[in-house]
């Protein structure tokens, strides 16, 4: 028989009583803020993702925050400790996501990689807009001054930029373009 010291046992009992899990909490519309902070505010600890995102909005480009999963947050319970009751009356929450009668907890390491692929200054992520394309692939220029030109793809700029090859005045000219207005051509 193996004997365990004392130090041991109260260590492993500590450990399975305080164990902590992470929680898809279902938010009201557009109310995963006021939930995060009201949740916060009781002691839990909240991951709420948030996208930058460019938005067109009458013929001008607008950068703003949303939600990266609209109407979705994370919530790490430390299960030894509190309780998910008080979250189903908090101001903003509408439930806590479940199958049948057994809550969702969501892996340590997703909510890991969530965070790891979130911008390190802002901790917002952001989603390529420019559609997968192959060097030599024919691409259309849905926006902006070249509106309707059709050229070919060469490569990525940058983030939201790519070089696309146009036929401007009788010439072939590499012009940059921002990803988001190049659409594969329908001939292609």
């Amino acid at each position: 028989m193996i004997e365990r010291s004392p130090a041991t046992v109260l260590t492993a009992t500590w450990n399975a009583c305080n164990m902590l899990r992470w929680y898809l909490v279902h938010t009201k519309p557009s109310r995963e803020a006021l939930a995060q902070d009201n949740l916060e505010r009781q002691g839990f600890e909240v991951y709420f993702p948030r996208l930058r995102q460019c938005v067109q909005w009458r013929k001008q480009s607008k950068e703003r925050v949303t939600a990266l999963f609209p109407r979705y947050l994370f919530l790490q319970l430390d299960e030894g400790r509190q309780s998910l009751r008080p979250v189903h009356s908090t101001i903003g929450v509408a439930t806590v996501v479940r199958f049948g009668f057994q809550y969702t907890a969501v892996p340590e390491a997703v909510i890991r990689q969530l965070q790891l692929r979130a911008d390190p200054d802002t901790g917002l992520h952001q989603l390529s807009s420019a559609p997968m394309l192959v060097c030599g692939a024919k691409v259309r220029v849905s926006a902006g001054a070249f509106d309707g030109l059709e050229g070919i793809f060469q490569r990525p700029a940058g983030a939201d930029r790519v070089v696309v090859l146009l036929s401007l005045l009788g010439r072939d000219t590499s012009v940059h373009v921002p990803a988001k207005y190049i659409q594969p051509s329908l001939g292609a």
